[in-house]
């Protein structure tokens, strides 16, 4: 699929070279293994790039709990139909699931781009249609995406050096694009860890404040490492980490911002389908049940807090009715105020270009995975607070 190739970064003062093998081995990382090592520096003697190796460990193959399949299968059979069959072949085979890279713009990219489109990388912006490309600060994202399940090595975390390119889910940026920061506004990401959208925020715009939330402990020393990884200090005046609890904050901040992210807690159909046991499958989906209520108080501490004319963003990772459009619609019911904005323009604009699957339900899109376009589940609506 690739042929071989030699690819450069620069970054961290000083010169990497990656060696680049064929997609069914080692740098292109998949879902069932990793890169266990790799080689990287200089010839002491003679100064030359040396090429590395990297060599892979497989991880045990993840096994997929029956008790959550089978809810899944009676669930969206039902609410999705035959779009469910395509969606959970992806699910069931992690191999096939595309990683976009995501570069950061603060440290060092020097012939990374390039490389990376060498390699048959394409961005996610170019068809973009202008309401959404009006403004230079959209200019700065550059996220790179792949029409095969390629996934490249994640690069570790080193103390003064920022990292180069943070992978996702490619549909892991549609609430950010969505939420069209701009440079100098205030903004909220409600449920940060562990961080790339508070990350790709930082790359489409220079907001005044960036407010970065998290009530879990763990996940928020995971949003803060994650920050530390990307943000020069220079920049960091410009953030603020929390560990609120995201339901009090638009009563303790009323209006406080231009801009609000509520990637809302949810029963992620992606890891919940690989619950270690059964047990722990029984204990998810009763959490399941519980999270709608969850999710409401999120998004209306978000309608609290953002001021009159901002707009507010609700996504999730979920394919499930019942914690996207039913939340979203409850909350709008009893919210007077708050206006529906239309994301047509932009969910077509990247689905005619890369071919991905996604439902237009009466509230919000939801792009669902299918086989050779595995973005998603990811839901994202967008509300404007009218007064």
């Amino acid at each position: 699929m690739f042929s071989s190739i030699l690819w450069r970064i620069e970054g961290c003062s000083r010169s990497f070279v990656l060696f680049l093998k064929p997609l069914k081995c080692a740098a292109l990382s998949l879902s069932h293994g990793h890169c266990s090592s790799a080689r990287i520096g200089t010839h002491p003697s003679s100064g030359q790039k040396s090429r590395i190796s990297v060599r892979c460990r497989s991880k045990p193959q993840r096994q997929v709990c029956k008790t959550v399949l089978q809810h899944f299968d009676a669930l969206y059979s039902e609410e999705l139909g035959e779009q469910w069959t395509s969606a959970r072949d992806v699910l069931l085979n992690p191999l096939s699931w595309q990683y976009a890279c995501l570069l950061n713009r603060f440290s060092d990219l020097t012939n990374l781009e390039q490389s990376l489109r060498a390699l048959g990388y394409t961005s996610l912006l170019p068809r973009v249609q202008p309401e959404f490309q009006s403004h230079a600060a959209n200019i700065h994202l550059q996220c790179l995406i792949h029409r095969d399940p390629v996934r490249l090595p994640s690069q570790g975390h080193q103390p003064g050096c920022l990292k180069q390119y943070f992978l996702l889910n490619a549909a892991s940026v549609l609430p950010v694009l969505a939420l069209d920061v701009r440079d100098g506004e205030n903004v909220l990401d409600l449920c940060a860890a562990p961080g790339g959208k508070s990350l790709a925020i930082l790359q489409t715009a220079t907001p005044q404040l960036l407010h970065c939330n998290e009530v879990d402990p763990h996940r928020h020393n995971w949003l803060l490492k994650t920050l530390e990884s990307y943000v020069p200090t220079t920049l960091q005046h410009l953030l603020s980490v929390t560990r609120l609890d995201g339901r009090s904050v638009g009563g303790e901040r009323p209006g406080a911002y231009d801009k609000v992210l509520v990637d809302a807690p949810c029963s992620n159909d992606r890891s919940w389908l690989y619950t270690p046991d059964t047990h722990q499958g029984e204990i998810w989906l009763k959490e399941r049940a519980r999270l709608p209520l969850l999710q409401k108080q999120l998004l209306c501490s978000a309608l609290a807090a953002v001021r009159p004319g901002g707009v507010v963003v609700y996504s999730t990772c979920t394919m499930s009715r019942a914690e996207n459009q039913s939340v979203v619609e409850a909350v709008l019911a009893s919210n007077r105020g708050m206006e529906l904005l239309d994301l047509t323009q932009l969910i077509d604009s990247l689905s005619d270009h890369f071919g991905f699957a996604h439902l237009h339900p009466p509230v919000g899109h939801l792009v669902i995975p299918k086989k050779g376009q595995t973005w998603g589940p990811m839901y994202v609506c967008r509300l404007k607070r009218v007064h």
